[in-house]
């Protein structure tokens, strides 16, 4: 592959941060580049559940001011039982997620199973179309953040969204043309260190 090219890709991969701050809200999101986004999506891997992924973007101003709601109240419980104080990032998003020009849910058609290889399998086939989606719209100068806090209030969602029974509820992602956010690779453990060989703790 071109060293160019290679330089390119890992360049997104390795600086897909969440964004919460320097968000233009006064700047719709065209739906041009939403559905641009959302087809390199679609050709994220699945298993054996197929094209089961469903994208549903909002921008009415009602809805989400319920969705925001929902979404505050819920980050600030969990901040409570926790003992975990907020970022000011997630308190800045907070205060104007109702503004954000838009947010796209991804569902799945169908449930998961009980079991754990069921589990695995079901959500292996929509997350990676998910995180796809937040890599385009990276590529694209749309900042985000992986929301999945809100599949905890489902049944509150599906009632504003008008979801149907037999649909999951996986992330929410709010979208926004970035503001001169620096995005950059984050500090992690390189690979030697969280990479075991052949057995697990050999390296």
């Amino acid at each position: 592959m071109d060293n160019e090219i290679t330089e390119r890709v890992e360049h997104v991969l390795s600086t897909a941060r969440s964004v919460r701050k320097k968000l233009d809200f006064t700047r719709p999101v065209s739906r041009e580049d939403l559905e641009a986004c959302i087809n390199v999506a679609v050709q994220a891997p699945t298993g054996l559940t197929g094209e089961n992924w469903r994208f549903l973007v909002v921008t009415d101003p009602e809805t989400k001011k319920q969705i925001a709601e929902i979404y505050c109240d819920v980050l600030v419980q969990i901040g409570e039982t926790r003992g975990v104080t907020l970022k000011p990032t997630h308190n800045a998003l907070m205060a104007r997620l109702h503004e954000i020009p838009c947010m796209v849910f991804v569902f799945a058609i169908g449930e998961p199973t009980e079991d754990v290889s069921g589990q695995v399998g079901f959500f292996g086939s929509i997350l990676p179309a998910a995180w796809s989606l937040m890599l385009a719209m990276r590529a694209r100068g749309i900042g985000t953040t992986w929301t999945s806090l809100l599949t905890s209030r489902k049944d509150e969602i599906a009632k504003i969204l008008n979801i149907p029974e037999g649909v999951t509820q996986t992330v929410m992602l709010p979208a926004a043309y970035t503001l001169g956010a620096r995005l950059k690779p984050a500090d992690r453990k390189p690979a030697e260190e969280v990479t075991f060989w052949n057995k697990w703790g050999e390296s």
